[in-house]
């Protein structure tokens, strides 16, 4: 070998191994993303997953999230919890599709159902629990979780789009209903009857979210610039609200605060918004003609705009009569896929907003003036092999996922292990988280614990 050979080798090798280095360290310093994100019906969870695992937060203070379950099984792609119970719904990447319900306190696999095609996504209340394939629905009664009802041959629905009513008086489920248009179906899941169908938006519906009372229900498009509320009543259109005026967007999700009264919505531009549904907005075609309320110049032209409708092109009057937004947070993550929910978290109305890299935001909102939103902590829901700002991230409370299982003296005479149930005590647990708790007496955080507390007259 040469000396003019042998200095090329070394220069290979350095460069071989400062590549390596380099790729090294941008292992060492790549945080852990979060696969999926997602709140329970009444926003007081937050489920987040990773490749690695899933976990349950807590959401009832603005000091510290509690973990309340942490999981190791790997590629869970959905998990979604029954309210405050202890039962959450699982569909993993290594069996796409089977649904598993699981009792996660007590470790047990209360059931598991296998379908034609690959589970798309999962929603339940109290009633029921709906399964989306790509071209068929699942209505199981949540009680037994017999299969009640299919919907074949929907259209194809490969994002898993659909919405479900938390509410058991008004226990509606929303689909889309066309496969080019904007069409929505609302299904009544209780009488087992199509309900109303909404011609929502010209273009594809890319959200969908119902008010807690579900009553109502918020829709948006591919084009992301109108976000319409119908009632579920008999379709008529509620509100019509602009997100943006040139900027068409993708609408991520939708949330209608506890009271029904403001909706959120985050999209993959640096704002989220939030509206405040005025009884104004409804009545905007009554004011024609009247005097000006003290709304000011802006009711002064509302009015004017009203009571001049049939001269003016109607492009232009939706336009310039459409609600605009009444709060908004800013934020620099342009293009990042981001979750919002409104919660009411010590009787005070909070804004939540999570991220892709696994960040849970909580912003005040001020219910009466609006405006920008401010931010009172940041917490950090899934792990990170990088050294982060203490300063700046607040984490979450430490709790232990791995529970001491108590093995109970009945458990002992039979000889079984705790986490072993018979048929009549799953069928007993899947009864008591269906059951709505009373309004009328003294309620704990966890409204479905398991098992209920009794109270006996002394």
């Amino acid at each position: 070998m040469s000396l003019y050979e042998g200095v090329d080798l070394l220069k290979q090798g350095l460069v071989t191994g400062i590549a390596g280095l380099m790729a090294g360290g941008e292992e060492d310093t790549e945080t852990t993303q979060a696969t999926f994100i997602t709140f329970n019906q009444d926003t007081t969870c937050v489920a987040v997953g990773t490749t690695s695992g899933y976990s349950l937060f807590t959401i009832n203070s603005t000091d510290a999230l509690e973990l309340v379950y942490k999981s190791d099984e790997p590629d869970v792609y959905i998990a979604e919890r029954l309210f405050s119970s202890s039962l959450v719904a699982v569909v993993s990447n290594s069996d796409p599709r089977t649904l598993r319900v699981c009792h996660f306190k007590k470790g047990t696999e209360i059931c598991r159902y296998s379908y034609g095609d690959r589970v798309r996504a999962v929603r339940m209340n109290r009633s029921r629990l709906v399964v989306c394939l790509e071209e068929s629905l699942y209505i199981h009664n949540i009680r037994d979780m017999k299969v009640i009802h299919t919907i074949r041959d929907t259209p194809p629905n490969p994002s898993g789009l659909i919405s479900l009513s938390c509410d058991n008086t008004h226990c509606y489920l929303a689909y889309p209903g066309h496969s080019h248009t904007g069409e929505l179906q609302i299904f009544d899941t209780i009488n087992l009857a199509s309900r109303v169908i909404i011609p929502a938006h010209e273009g594809q519906l890319a959200a969908l979210q119902f008010s807690p009372s579900g009553t109502r229900i918020a829709t948006a498009s591919e084009k992301g610039t109108v976000i319409r509320v119908f009632s579920t009543h008999d379709g008529s259109k509620l509100y019509e609200l602009r997100r943006g005026l040139k900027r068409t967007a993708s609408i991520y999700s939708l949330s209608f605060s506890p009271c029904g009264s403001f909706l959120a919505c985050s999209s993959n531009t640096e704002t989220i918004h939030v509206f405040k549904l005025d009884e104004k907005l409804k009545e905007t075609a009554v004011l024609a003609g009247s005097p000006p309320s003290d709304d000011g110049w802006f009711g002064y032209i509302n009015t004017m705009v009203s009571a001049s409708a049939g001269y003016l092109p109607s492009q232009v009057t939706d336009t310039l009569l459409q609600g605009r937004a009444f709060a908004s947070v800013h934020h620099n993550q342009t293009g990042t896929k981001t979750l919002c929910a409104l919660a009411m978290i010590r009787k005070s109305l909070r804004l939540l907003i999570c991220n892709e890299e696994g960040f849970l935001l909580m912003y005040s909102l001020d219910t009466e003036e609006g405006g920008d939103c401010s931010l009172i902590k940041q917490f950090k829901l899934v792990e990170s092999p990088s050294v982060l700002d203490q300063n700046d991230v607040v984490e979450t409370s430490d709790v232990s996922s791995k529970q001491d299982v108590v093995v109970s003296y009945s458990d002992k005479l039979k000889n079984r292990t705790a986490n072993e149930m018979t048929e009549s005590e799953k069928f007993h647990e899947m009864a008591l988280a269906s059951e709505t708790p009373p309004k009328t007496c003294f309620l704990l955080d966890d409204d479905g614990d398991f098992p209920p507390v009794g109270y006996v007259a002394s």
